[in-house]
């Protein structure tokens, strides 16, 4: 396994890997930049194939957070850490404080939150070995799980991706959710009450079942949601689903979901333009949970976060018309954006003191 090599490595700052026997944890923090302030995202535990794969899928979250950070108008930089394990079988109080003391190590550079495999209460244990942890229970003064902020960013998202594309509102359109996880679950909810039909899938039938009963959803398998006819699809659960499988499949007009990654290449950003299909890049259409927990440190305001998270329709609204002045792919778009926020070049780099962040401390000062 190699590291500076690696395709996803792109300019990271730092990358630390982490083992302690003691208590079986065995993780990678990778820290892509901390130019804008200290580098947030949050922590994954996935039972990785192997050790290229978690560290692939580090450097593609962390750089991922960077973007959409800076896409967000947030004065922080990007950082994601993954655990290599089984969250069901091997995540244990001693393993979290052990996340705590690596993540302390690194002095406020990186500061954590829950991810996939991890949990709002899990987090409360990891805080017991550092104060850079955000996303907390609201028993230890956080604002709990952000899963449903994130949600209601990706659906400002989809209303601006359908307005732009289609002309119209949800009422009356399909929309296949792919993945019913907490976010998947909360987006389900809200497209319900805007009227919209909805298709689903998830590899626990249960909750298919129970999305079913709930919002009057479709189910299908898992495998076969990229080829229903829906006018939106909302990937809300791993990343690249949008790759030389799956692509010549898609019929929709908007894709606005809220996983991460989910192009598996610059090129299929390119082809879903050939074929009119209308991306909402994920770093920016996902970034609600982000500045959800970015908010502990003010005090959190519900209405302050919402109106914030409400702002990622007009963001989105403003890549669209970019992307279709310049004939360019909307992810192309995003990174306009993102570039002029980071400096101009998009590139990693220099310190959180450095940098155009407005606030007078650093966030890793502010939740200490």
């Amino acid at each position: 396994m190699t590291v500076f090599s690696t395709e996803s490595f792109a300019d990271h700052e730092q990358v630390v890997f982490i083992s302690d026997d003691r208590v079986g944890l065995r993780a990678i923090i990778a820290v892509h930049s901390t130019k804008l302030g200290p580098a947030l995202g949050g922590c994954r535990m996935y039972p990785y194939a192997d050790e290229a794969s978690a560290l692939r899928d580090v450097l593609r979250l962390s750089r991922g957070m960077t973007f959409k950070a800076a896409a967000a108008g947030l004065g922080l930089g990007g950082g994601k850490s993954v655990i290599l394990g089984d969250p069901r079988k091997s995540k244990t109080p001693d393993l979290l404080r052990a996340m705590g003391v690596a993540v302390n190590r690194l002095g406020g550079r990186y500061i954590t939150a829950e991810d996939v495999g991890t949990t709002v209460d899990d987090f409360a244990w990891v805080r017991q070995s550092t104060r850079h942890v955000v996303g907390l229970p609201e028993a230890l003064g956080g604002t709990g799980d952000p899963s449903p902020t994130t949600a209601l960013g990706v659906y400002h998202g989809i209303v601006a991706g359908v307005a732009h594309r289609l002309g119209r509102d949800l009422c009356g359109l399909t929309v296949a959710v792919q993945g019913l996880g907490n976010v998947g679950w909360s987006l389900c909810r809200l497209l319900a009450e805007a009227g919209a039909h909805l298709v689903v899938c998830d590899i626990d039938p249960v909750l298919a079942g129970k999305a079913a009963a709930e919002f009057g959803a479709k189910i299908v398998e898992p495998d076969a949601i990229y080829a229903v006819q829906a006018d939106v699809f909302a990937p809300c659960a791993m990343g690249a689903v949008v790759n030389d499988k799956t692509l010549p499949q898609m019929r929709f007009r908007v894709i606005a979901g809220g996983a991460n990654n989910q192009l598996a290449r610059d090129e299929h950003g390119r082809q879903l333009r050939e074929r009119e299909i209308l991306y909402a890049p994920d770093f920016v259409i996902n970034a609600g949970g982000l500045i959800r927990v970015a908010s502990e440190h003010e005090g959190f305001n519900r209405a302050k976060v919402d109106s914030q998270v409400e702002g990622i329709g007009a963001t989105l609204r403003r890549i669209f018309e970019l992307a279709d002045r310049e004939g360019t792919p909307t992810q192309s778009a995003a990174m306009r954006l993102v570039q002029e926020r980071l400096g101009g070049s998009g590139k990693p780099g220099g310190t959180a003191t450095s940098t155009g962040n407005t606030n007078e401390r650093p966030l890793a000062e502010r939740v200490a």
